[in-house]
């Protein structure tokens, strides 16, 4: 399954989807890019003299990309079990480290922990363009098959 395939079925769209680029989706993680835009909506009164890219939204975009992309290419061995019909978080622990700005673009980087019984669990990296660690963490959910 190519990356543009995995990102056409991402169940997001705008302006949820915070997936630009796929770069590489393996059995092993996933990498890929996204560029928040100055006047994304989360951006209005999120501190309105500095604003920053809320913390949940970035958790979102390294859930994106980190794991629900990996959880698609690691279900497509079995193409009877796409689409995705339901998403569930189960899981979070993520560390932040410097803000991110309206215009930024992020990279972000995962390494499968496990995968079983639907449930995925990946290391989640986020950088900046300055190759400088942004956020990063542990993210596990559940994938569940549609038919």
């Amino acid at each position: 399954m190519t990356t543009k395939e995995i990102q056409n079925l991402l169940p997001y769209s705008p302006p949820f989807l915070f997936v630009d680029e796929l770069q590489e989706v393996n059995e092993n993680g996933a990498t890929g890019h996204y560029t928040y835009r100055a006047d994304d909506y989360f951006y209005r009164g999120h501190f309105s003299n500095f604003p920053v890219t809320p913390g949940v939204i970035l958790t979102e975009t390294m859930a994106q990309i980190g794991v629900v992309s990996l959880g698609i290419f690691l279900l497509s061995t079995d193409l009877s079990k796409i689409p995705i019909s339901q998403i569930a978080l189960s899981a979070f622990n993520i560390e932040f480290y410097v803000p991110v700005l309206p215009g930024e673009k992020v990279t972000v980087i995962s390494k499968k922990i496990y995968f079983r019984f639907n449930k995925l669990k990946c290391e989640v990296e986020m950088k900046n363009s300055h190759n400088v660690v942004v956020c990063s963490g542990t993210i596990s959910g559940f994938l569940k098959p549609g038919n």
